[in-house]
């Protein structure tokens, strides 16, 4: 065995980089595999400064976007395979509220994604949940599925089960050098290791370590505002129950959507947050200069006058996460086109978490060269012609 002061060195059939949820249900789909499988974590872990930390993501059926609508179901599947795994609880149901326009298409293909005419009114609305307000010309659509994944136990538990599968986790250790080839090499800053397949997962820092392998992905992170708001008399909305989630569509106040959950990180505050951010360099998220404006925060309070009275229109924490968002908001998931042992999982947008264990069967399954479960197609490199001039 290596000390300290010696560089690892080793062999696997595959290495992982970023142990966040994607990458961690990449490495934990290989280990299943029977796949002898490296996952690297430049961060000590756990570690806040990713997109995958915090303890709540919303997963819902009601999506607009076809092929996410038809990865959704297989991802409760696993979710729910997971939890059995693990022997613990990852997921919470409550429900979610789709509001926004009554003509808006993308509220519509929701509405239709759900399989049922679950469409409430301003009454009905008022009548279920009295803390959420309707404005005239708008309707709530019930996605009765969706609820709470309980993010930063999930984590834990995909990598407890990738170990337990004889999975490798090493944190602390920042990927320096990719080396392409039939066995790549990939240097960190403890050690050396080498594989026939590598899957990059690296969330906003993907882009820079596909640049030394020639190519240039449009790749965005933004420093997102998470905000949780107090509510006026402790328990109003709730009516001592969880409340459901809302995610709104097609308000022209915000055009990027916003999206609530229940409290559940602190109790007595709602988790309320704008779906769009400021652009950022990952490795100075955290500096952000005193007396920084933060106009989604004014964005927010606003909203939270109009459709959540019983909360303070100032919020009471404010913390912060990392969206990578690409052009159109779909994920890149591909080979890279000039290594095809090289796969690529990136660009979330802020809508993966949900979809993680497809993802990461999906990144296995390219990784091992076999048809993927679901069409890739939507989520190929190619549709970004630029990055293949500038790769090839």
């Amino acid at each position: 065995m290596a000390t300290t002061s010696q560089p690892h060195q080793a062999t696997y059939d595959a290495i992982v980089i970023g142990a966040g949820i994607q990458g961690s249900f990449a490495a934990y789909h290989l280990a299943q595999r029977h796949r002898d499988t490296l996952l690297l974590e430049q961060f000590i872990l756990p570690h806040s400064r990713g997109s995958s930390h915090g303890q709540s993501r919303i997963a819902r059926s009601a999506y607009a976007q076809a092929p996410y609508a038809r990865m959704m179901p297989n991802s409760f599947r696993l979710w729910q395979h997971l939890e059995a795994e693990a022997g613990t609880n990852l997921y919470r149901q409550t429900g979610l509220v789709l509001l926004g326009p009554a003509d808006n298409p993308e509220l519509e293909s929701c509405r239709r994604s759900v399989g049922a005419n679950q469409v409430l009114d301003a009454v009905a609305l008022a009548q279920r949940f009295p803390g959420l307000r309707l404005h005239p010309g708008e309707v709530a659509v019930w996605d009765g599925t969706a609820g709470v994944l309980l993010a930063d136990r999930a984590l834990r538990a995909v990598q407890d089960v990738f170990r337990r599968h004889g999975g490798t986790l090493r944190d602390g250790e920042k990927v320096l050098s990719i080396e392409p080839g039939a066995v790549l090499t990939v240097t960190t800053t403890a050690g050396v290791y080498r594989a026939p397949r590598l899957i990059i997962t690296a969330g906003a820092w993907t882009g820079a370590l596909v640049a030394p392998l020639g190519l240039r992905l449009p790749l965005q992170p933004l420093r997102i505002d998470v905000c949780y708001w107090r509510e006026k008399e402790p328990g109003s909305l709730s009516a001592g129950r969880i409340g459901p989630c809302f995610i709104t569509l097609g308000l022209s106040q915000a055009p990027h959507g916003i999206y609530g959950l229940p409290a559940l990180e602190y109790p007595g505050l709602v988790k309320v947050c704008y779906h769009h951010g400021s652009p950022t360099d990952p490795e100075e998220r955290d500096r952000v200069p005193p007396g920084t404006l933060r106009p989604n925060v004014a964005l927010l309070s606003s909203f939270i006058n109009r459709y959540l009275p019983g909360l303070e229109p100032q919020p009471a924490v404010v913390e912060t996460c990392l969206y990578t968002n690409t052009p159109d908001g779909d994920f890149i998931l591909d080979r890279h086109p000039k290594f095809n042992n090289i796969i690529i999982g990136a660009g979330f947008s802020g809508h993966g978490f949900k979809l993680a264990p497809v993802v990461g069967k999906l990144l296995c399954e390219l990784s091992l060269g076999e048809e993927p479960s679901h069409s890739t197609a939507p989520f190929a490199i190619s549709r970004f012609p630029e990055v293949l001039r500038a790769a090839l």
